[in-house]
């Protein structure tokens, strides 16, 4: 009898991991939710957007765009840590804001080693800009002006992220005081430019590429000129040593199947290599990027020793 019941057991989990393989082997064989953690029209969304009919054909499957905006997107982040871990739910992420959320906040909702990222694809540089018709059309001019307007307004998307620490850090690199003014993404913070609420804004080179008529970047945070925006100097050619901005990617929630996250950072990267997808990301002044699960994690822990420091630097963090 004893023996009979142990016959009956392993039977048991010999189906059970039969059917848990079987469903694993037909991932996906629906829709797949994928959730924007900010506004429509800001460069999580654009990026997601020239992803999904590339992605929807590798996968086989419908790719839906849902948007789950707050807290300069950890109202999505918290939600990913309770979401199924199917694969079939999968969210936009961003650094460094999955990183400094959690070290800034009493309680961001999620913890920064828990977000699963299956793939990193691009860096966006911030950017200083104002009004294509602004009086101020140098960086020159933008920090004179600063200067003799202590406390202007400067938006970007979120707080705190890489346009709020860009804010704080070029603040203080250029003896600077500036007010940020966060908002729930970079799609809602042009508005509030052009609608004369904010002064400038320290945004992304998307945002300049893709208003070229209404916004006027002054200066690229980064190492070297955009692609997109080959006339607009670095704050490094014009005497400022800054560079930030954003790395976006996709997660899964924690205790995802190791076979789900393989085929998915898979079907990422295959799209990353599409030169269709390749040009419209470079002429919207994104900057490819590959990093796997793998390498993800390592950028991650890289990154957050550096704003650790940073965030010592400007006072933020104790």
């Amino acid at each position: 009898m004893k023996k009979c019941k142990v016959m009956i057991f392993l039977m048991v989990v010999l189906v059970g991991m039969t059917f848990a393989s079987a469903a694993l082997a037909e991932y996906p064989d629906k829709p797949v939710t994928y959730v924007i953690c900010f506004n429509p029209g800001g460069e999580s969304d654009i990026t997601a957007r020239i992803q999904q009919q590339p992605l929807e054909k590798i996968l086989g499957v419908p790719v839906v765009m849902v948007y789950k905006k707050g807290g300069g997107g950890a109202v999505g982040w918290s939600e990913l840590m309770r979401t199924k871990p199917d694969g079939y739910t999968i969210y936009g992420t961003n650094l460094p804001h999955t990183i400094v959320q959690p070290m800034t906040r009493g309680n961001a909702g999620y913890e920064t080693e828990k977000i699963n990222n299956v793939y990193m694809f691009e860096f966006t540089p911030d950017i200083l800009a104002v009004k294509a018709d602004s009086e101020i059309k140098t960086l020159d001019d933008f920090v004179k002006y600063a200067k003799e307007n202590p406390g202007i307004s400067v938006g970007g998307s979120g707080q705190p992220s890489a346009n709020s620490l860009g804010c704080e850090a070029f603040g203080k690199v250029a003896g600077l005081k500036l007010t940020y003014i966060s908002f729930t993404g970079s799609g809602a913070a042009v508005p509030a430019l052009l609608g004369g609420h904010v002064k400038a804004l320290m945004t992304y080179t998307s945002m300049a590429a893709q208003y070229p008529d209404k916004i006027r970047a002054l200066a690229v945070a980064a190492d070297k000129r955009a692609k997109a925006l080959p006339d607009v100097p670095t704050f490094k050619e014009l005497g400022y040593e800054f560079v930030e901005g954003a790395y976006r990617g996709v997660a899964v929630p924690p205790g995802t199947p190791k076979e789900i996250k393989q085929k998915l950072e898979q079907a990422f990267e295959k799209v990353n290599y599409d030169p269709v997808v390749v040009k419209k990301m470079e002429d919207l002044g994104f900057i490819m990027e590959y990093y796997g699960e793998g390498a993800s994690k390592e950028l991650v822990a890289k990154l957050s020793v550096y704003y650790r420091q940073l965030l010592k630097d400007l006072g933020l963090l104790k």
